[in-house]
């Protein structure tokens, strides 16, 4: 797999050399952008698109930068940078240089390729644009948001329509379907609606799915016919709907490691016309799976759980597959280099995808035994006062104890104590104690600089040497022995590193950081001195092994010069491969245990142990093939007394030989940078890297010779092969040339027969058609004949028929003239009828007009009578009071002087004339006739008033009262009879107008009621 680092440029090559992919990873380059400054980091890319052709690839990142990736011609250019990130990308439109990207603030833009010009801004949405679809003429797009979806004209680059939804129910997606005039809508709600492009009515909506599915759709994906229509969500169930039949075809069901689909689009083939079979169904645990629909296998699939898949797009052609990484790079696949042949067995409606992985799993017994779980037996088998007693913490804490303190809160001589007892850490922790007792440093940056230089051009073609299965496992050995080679020269000439990185790598794949630094750690501490003789075996170390050998076992020692076997040979192999291909997993898992809690000498001893314990079969042996195979090959032997051997070893070797003081105390790597490595002989590695560089140039040009002389050979064999076709066609076209000749004479003479009978036939067609144009021309005039014998019959009928209808109307007219009469008098009658009630309704008015008058009449004398009657009331009271006033003065005139008599007469004369002469005015001012009734009661009332008042003013002479009281009494009668008479005529006048108003008004109305109208 080949990389492409944009970095800084904005144009240049793909890939630096023809791209050839694997048959099972298919990736023909990995493409990522690397921002250089003061935190190095990478650039994520956010969407991918194709062009129509399927030869041209559009990206757009989270920064805003467009580029467009031509892969016929190995190039890509930065075309544009929007400043934002870009939510989707369409490549499709009828100018084939122009592109639409939508934007973080909701916008879409249109911009050129060649020119790198902004061509238009759309605005409209106010939320971001999930999809744009463009229709097949490449003059309409459709941007879809959760809020709405707008139908755009790519010409003028306005909006023509707008969809709107109701807040609880949003869009997931609106697309044109391919070769219709189709737009179909997603919801959110699971409905499914199909519209008229033209008219934009509804077509038909999909009815809701089954019963017990209650998933919501989130994801689609049509075929490139636009009769299957596939949709999935938050399930590991997809349904497929037949857009012809309206009808639910299928459900799928994916493995049960599949929870959620992300994302769905068919694998087009040009042989399959439009209808796709094979389904790129991408799940949550972002790895895209290709399946058929028809037969419900699992063909392949892309991306993994350390480089998962985030979105991906298929061209058009089905030749590729651009897929956007979780680690923000862009992949490119092979689909040729992915795809395989499977039956295609009748499918039922409900189907289940079966995983092939699972099939293959159970053959590599490698794996199974990676997965086995032996080592947590120990646990469960011990008591539990060993685990007490191993674990009980110190009371008293020394400067040694500080010491053996490690990260993560653990010790380790509580570790040792632990070990001690169980042989073995837990499974479930081990991982965690060894990068505790390793105190690996996690240098994250440190480490992304390594993986960044690329796969190291030792371990290029490591697949030929290492053939494994497992393509991951080989990925990530590959990376950590780059990473390796790259931190220092020696490991890229060394041909054991992989053995000894092997281990590692299978046990740490899913953390590439951690078994780089594991490896590392072991490198510098446990393989310390392995490199001073370089390239030949560290002879410095084996002589150690050699010396605590002939220390502890005499005897096999000397067996084993006896029979030429050098340390070389017992001793390499199970160094330079640490124990892996003659221990067990669970066996080397608890060697390992032990081996990084003690010093590096102690791996020394594990090493002499092993001979030691295996020392029975090796006094059999005397060929040195025989001894070869043993420490290449697993033996029945006991991993725990090879353990507690190691143990008694590191006890009992003298100092003089111990290797504990030739070799350096444990040392864990720096933090931040990982140490200088370079105690090798720099001269011999420089030395062997100049040569490989050379053989590897010499290849190289031998290789570019080889493929100039080989393309010189084809170009030959096809100019030969073009000169024999050149030659073969011009033979071909002259035969064919004297063919066409030999077959135009034959067709001349046959043309100059069918002149000569079409001649004959035109000569009889003339005479047949003058023939009929004879009859014709006869028929014709008995035709006219008959024509105008018609025309007259028809005049004379008309003729009758007007004189018939002129008698009836005639006879009508006079029928009309009598009834006009008969009407009139009819007429005249009605009126002398309406006239005479006219005039009796008038009577009857007058009448009732003068009984009005006469009644009002009536009760004007009664009202009269009434005032009279009232005037003799007050004359009586009048009597009655002069009665009693003479006795009240005959009473008081014996006790009142004459002089105050006088004085209060004088006054009470003043007074009376005062309110006769206000009377008099009042009389005179009133108009009404009961106005005047009412003056009239308020003066009788004032002079019974006064008549009562004078007797309070003092002793009054009862002469002088009588005399003026007489003579009051005689005007007012006077006044009083005066009145009446007044009244009686202005009662008199009113009656006369009263009868002359209403004599007038009936006249008047009388003269109108026999008035005609017109």
């Amino acid at each position: 797999m080949q990389r492409c680092d944009l970095g800084g440029r904005e144009q240049g090559p793909i890939w630096h050399r023809k791209p050839s992919p694997a048959a099972r990873q298919g990736v023909i380059v990995n493409i990522i952008h690397s921002a250089t400054g003061y935190h190095s980091k990478t650039i994520h890319f956010l969407n991918v698109t194709f062009d129509s052709s399927g030869d041209s690839l559009l990206a757009g990142d989270h920064q805003g930068n467009i580029y467009v990736f031509n892969l016929n011609g190995n190039r890509f250019n930065l075309v544009q940078r929007t400043m934002q990130a870009c939510t989707a990308l369409a490549f499709n439109l009828r100018r084939k240089t122009e592109f639409l990207v939508a934007l973080a603030d909701y916008s879409i833009k249109c911009f050129d390729t060649e020119t790198k010009e902004l061509v238009s801004w759309m605005r409209g949405h106010d939320s971001s644009v999930s999809s744009i679809s463009v229709h097949g003429s490449g003059r309409y797009a459709i941007t879809t948001s959760p809020d709405t979806a707008q139908l755009w004209d790519l010409d003028t680059f306005q909006r023509k329509r707008k969809l709107n939804v109701r807040r609880s129910v949003s869009i997931q997606k609106v697309f044109f379907l391919p070769l219709s005039n189709t737009i179909l809508s997603c919801f959110k709600d699971n409905s499914v609606f199909a519209w008229e492009f033209d008219t934009l009515q509804c077509k038909y909506q999909l009815p809701t799915p089954v019963e017990g599915s209650v998933f919501l759709y989130k994801v689609f994906a049509i075929t490139r016919d636009g009769r299957i229509f596939v949709a999935g969500g938050k399930s590991n169930h997809l349904h497929l709907w037949c857009l012809e039949s309206k009808q639910l075809l299928r459900i799928i069901q994916m493995p049960t490691k599949v929870r959620a689909v992300r994302h769905l689009e068919f694998l087009p083939d040009s042989f399959d016309g439009g209808s796709n079979q094979v389904l790129g169904v991408l799940s949550q645990d972002n790895i895209m799976r290709f399946i058929n629909i028809e037969t419900c296998k699992l063909l392949f699939d892309i991306g993994s759980h350390e480089e998962g898949i985030s979105t991906a797009a298929i061209s058009p052609n089905g030749r590729y597959i651009a897929s956007v990484m979780e680690n923000g790079s862009l992949n490119l696949y092979s689909v040729q280099a992915l795809t395989q042949e499977v039956n295609k067995p009748p499918p039922p409606l409900f189907k289940v995808v079966e995983d092939w992985s699972k099939c293959k799993l159970g053959a590599n017994k490698l794996k199974v035994r990676v997965t086995s779980g032996r080592s947590e037996r120990p646990w469960k088998s011990r008591g539990s006062k060993i685990q007490t007693r191993s674990l009980k913490p110190q009371v008293n804490t020394s400067l040694e104890n500080k010491e053996n303190e490690l990260p993560g809160g653990l010790n380790k001589k509580r570790l040792q104590a632990l070990l001690k007892g169980f042989g073995e850490y837990p499974a479930k922790y081990r991982m965690f104690v060894w990068r505790s007792l390793l105190q690996l440093p996690e240098n994250h940056l440190a480490f992304s600089s390594l993986i960044d230089k690329g796969t190291h051009s030792a371990f290029v073609h490591i697949q030929n040497e290492y053939p494994i299965k497992s393509r991951k496992l080989l990925r990530v050995l590959q990376r950590t022995l780059s990473a390796l080679a790259h931190w220092s020269a020696i490991f890229g000439e060394t041909p054991y590193i992989p053995l000894l990185a092997f281990p590692f790598v299978k046990l740490f794949q899913n953390n590439q950081l951690i078994c780089f630094e594991v490896v590392a750690t072991v490198v510098v501490n446990f393989c310390q001195r392995w490199f001073e003789y370089f390239p030949n075996p560290p002879v410095n170390v084996l002589s150690m092994v050699e010396n605590i050998l002939a220390h502890h076992d005499k005897e096999l020692l000397q067996h084993l010069i006896k029979c030429n076997v050098t340390s070389q040979v017992y001793a390499w192999p199970l160094l330079e491969t640490l124990f892996s291909e003659v221990l067990t997993r669970e066996e080397w898992l608890k060697v390992f245990d032990n081996i990084f809690s003690n010093h590096p000498s102690y791996f020394l001893m594990v090493v002499v142990a092993y001979v030691i314990c295996s020392r029975a079969p090796l006094l059999h042996c005397n060929q040195t093939e025989d001894f070869e195979y043993f420490f290449h090959h697993r033996n029945n032997l006991d991993i725990n007394v090879v353990i507690k051997e190691a143990y008694h070893l590191m006890e009992s070797t003298p100092v003089d030989i111990h290797p504990q003081h030739m070799l350096d105390d444990f040392i864990p790597l720096t933090k931040g940078q990982y140490p200088v490595f370079n105690k090798y002989p720099k001269f011999i590695v420089d030395y062997q890297t100049q040569e490989r560089e050379r053989i590897r140039q010499d290849e190289i040009a031998y290789l570019r010779e080889r493929q100039l002389v080989h393309e010189l050979e084809a170009k030959a064999q096809e100019r030969k092969v073009e000169d024999e076709t050149w030659y073969r066609k011009q033979e071909l076209l002259q035969e064919a040339e004297e063919q066409r000749r030999k077959m135009l004479l034959e067709e001349e003479e046959k043309l100059a027969e069918q002149r000569q009978r079409l001649a004959a036939v035109k000569r009889e067609l003339k005479v047949k058609e003058l023939q009929l144009l004879d009859a014709a021309r006869r028929r014709f005039l008995k035709y006219q004949q008959d024509q105008r014998q018609m025309e007259l019959k028809r005049l004379d009928d008309e003729i009758a028929r007007k004189a018939s209808v002129r008698e009836q109307e005639t006879a009508a007219a006079a029928q009309d003239v009598e009834v006009r009469q008969m009407e009139l008098e009819s007429q005249r009658q009605h009126f002398e009828q309406h006239l005479i009630k006219d005039q009796e309704t008038v009577m009857q008015e007058m009448k009732g007009e003068i009984d009005t008058s006469r009644r009002k009449a009536d009760l004007e004398d009664h009202l009269v009578q009434k005032l009279m009657e009232v005037d003799r009331e007050e004359k009586q009271k009048a009597r009655m009071w002069q009665e009693v006033t003479q006795k009240k003065a005959q009473l008081e005139a014996e006790q009142k002087a004459a002089a105050a008599a006088d004085e209060h007469r004088k006054q009470f004369l003043e007074d009376e004339m005062n309110d006769a002469l206000e009377l008099a005015e009042k009389l005179q001012k009133e108009d009404g006739y009961f106005e005047r009734l009412h003056d009239l009661k308020a003066g009788h009332a004032e002079t019974g008033l006064g008549f009562q008042q004078v007797p309070k003013s003092g002793n009054v002479c009862l002469n002088d009262l009588s005399a003026s009281e007489s003579s009051s009494h005689g005007r007012r009668r006077e006044e009083l009879a005066c009145k009446e008479w007044e009244l009686m005529a202005e009662v008199r006048r009113l009656r006369e107008k009263l009868t002359s108003r209403a004599r007038t008004r009936h006249s008047a109305t009388r003269f109108s009621a026999t008035k005609w109208t017109p």
